[in-house]
């Protein structure tokens, strides 16, 4: 099995570098079926290392699955309360 199948056993991710002409919205879309057939309990950001790993050197450098993967790999901020009663005061 290579990496590219141990992380994306669906070939979600592999599908669309094979996708001529494929938009970045296609590939969030892609994105999100994959992220969530990832397992409970799985590091989806280190998943989603591996899968730069394996197809960066198989694919162009500006294709917008890497762009989409590489967006994923940030820390996400925590959310700030907006609004509510304790929003106005």
């Amino acid at each position: 099995m290579t990496e590219g199948e141990l992380y994306d056993p669906k070939g979600l991710i592999k599908d669309a570098f094979a996708i001529e002409g494929i938009a970045p919205p296609e590939c969030r879309s892609i994105f999100l079926d994959w992220a969530l057939g990832v397992p409970p309990g799985r590091d989806v950001r280190q998943d989603v290392r591996h899968l730069i790993a394996h197809y960066a050197p198989l694919a162009p450098a500006n294709h917008p699955m890497l762009d989409t993967l590489r967006a994923a790999l940030p820390d996400a901020t925590p959310p700030r309360r907006r609004g509510g009663r304790s929003g106005r005061q």
